[in-house]
């Protein structure tokens, strides 16, 4: 394999409980594929997608990063309550170094939403209206330069109101139902909100009428519900999932929580960590047939953390598969899980008692990617969920869902991200993006050994 360049262009271009003392040993839950009611999908996704990488940052809403794009649902203002009057606010400009780490649980969601009014996101002191903030261009460059080359989608919702935890959780899942009438909300009463946390740790639960509990849940091993684990181990597909460490990651590493991956053989052999382990398997050539990368704390957009590595981050993952074999059989997936608590002009349809949730970017990068019109790259309108990122592998590998609809799983729902795609196009030639900081520099410098959320 050719040795990719050091790039440093600072200017260029995401149901029964699981007790804590008897864990089931990787039993398998999901059906005989033969046995569900929804078909394999199908379309033209399998012959020329091979590789799916779905990039989990954090912590932004669409607005937040992408106020201004061209072709975008994105308006540089908004409206805010002021002293009980829906006032017009104009988006101020906002740096890693400077952003709040701002509320972003169910509460501050259901605040912002406002039954739609997208009027009720977080003031801040003196009503200087902290929420209602875009980011400095320069310093998220190649999240702007990949749009202009491939797809921005600016109607990418996730499943649920609230933080990290749920987000996570649906991601790799499309629900975290407990039963018809609730789900996981927040997150556990101990951290580190998985298998591993103390005995006597619950879970949070919300329910139909959307009332919100605080431990009244099932301790948070789930066997409640399917993920993508099962789907992808029956089906014979490699998969990865990336996490800054194997035990005790967090919220942001879901599967940890899930007693199939946590009590089975795939939490040695698919859980990843370090997370940067998904450069070096990829210039090794063992790149599996999905992925998924997370950050850690310093590389994850994360406001909190007050660092500008994040897209240096994603660039470097995304320059790794485009210079690599991988590249014209891939189709890359950038994603934040939530809005962190940001304004969003968009008001998310509301499909069940869990959302949609406040709208987030989402890049879709492929030598199958349609190409724009113009030099701003191909804006897809199509309504997405984290769902349809499922169903998008589902249709890759050609597999039936995880679930049943009726059952909650989203990916039954979802429109499919490959409308977002050209499979009669030539493969596209890949140009790197140029990002402040180099592969080699992210690869060799110490853990950062903080949590990339806590909410």
């Amino acid at each position: 394999m050719v040795a990719r360049p050091l790039l440093a262009l600072a200017f260029l271009g995401l149901a029964a409980g699981c007790s804590a003392t008897s864990e089931p040993t990787g039993q398998n839950l999901l059906p005989a594929a033969s046995r569900w009611l929804t078909k394999p999908a199908s379309g033209g996704v399998s012959p020329y997608i091979q590789h799916v990488v779905v990039i989990i940052q954090e912590n932004r809403s669409f607005e937040n990063f992408f106020a201004g794009y061209p072709g975008a649902n994105a308006p540089t203002f908004g409206y805010a309550l002021h002293s009980h009057k829906r006032v017009k606010v104009s988006l101020h400009q906002t740096t890693f170094e400077t952003n709040p780490n701002l509320p972003h649980n169910w509460q501050a969601a259901i605040a912002g939403y406002h039954d739609g009014k997208m009027d009720g996101f977080h003031t801040g002191p003196k009503t200087n209206y902290a929420a209602y903030a875009y980011m400095d261009h320069t310093e998220i460059a190649p999240y702007w330069a990949m749009a202009q080359q491939y797809v921005l989608a600016d109607a990418m919702f996730p499943t649920e109101f609230g933080g990290s935890f749920t987000a996570h959780l649906t991601a790799i899942a499309g629900t975290d139902n407990m039963s018809p009438t609730t789900a996981q909300v927040n997150y556990p009463t101990h951290t580190p909100n998985d298998c591993d946390s103390p005995p006597g740790t619950t879970s949070s639960l919300v329910d139909q009428n959307r009332d919100v509990g605080r431990g009244n849940g099932p301790f948070p091993c789930f066997t409640q519900f399917n993920t993508m684990a099962q789907l992808l181990d029956n089906a014979g597909v490699t998969w990865k999932y990336y996490a800054d460490k194997h035990l005790n990651a967090g919220i942001w590493s879901p599967f940890e929580a899930i007693s199939y991956v946590r009590y089975g053989s795939d939490w040695n052999n698919n859980v990843i960590a370090p997370q940067t382990k998904v450069l070096t398997d990829i210039a090794n050539n063992q790149l599996a047939s999905v992925s998924w990368v997370t950050p850690d704390h310093e590389t994850s957009d994360h406001p909190g953390a007050h660092s500008d590595m994040g897209p240096s981050w994603v660039a470097s993952i995304v320059n790794a598969i485009g210079e690599s074999p991988y590249w014209d059989s891939t189709a890359i997936v950038v994603i934040w899980d939530d809005w962190g608590g940001w304004f969003d002009n968009a008001a998310p349809p509301q499909l069940d008692f869990r959302g949609l949730a406040i709208r987030v970017p989402c890049l879709i990068i492929s030598p199958y990617a349609k190409e724009g019109s113009t030099s701003q790259g191909y804006v897809s309108h199509t309504q997405y969920e984290f769902g349809s990122i499922l169903k998008f592998i589902e249709e890759a590998f050609n597999m039936p869902t995880v679930g049943p609809g009726f059952q909650g799983y989203t990916d039954t729902r979802a429109n499919s991200l490959s409308d977002s795609f050209d499979f009669t196009q030539s493969p596209r030639t890949f140009t790197p993006f140029g990002s402040k900081y180099s592969e080699s520099f992210l690869l060799h410098r110490p853990p950062s050994d903080e949590p990339v959320d806590d909410e």
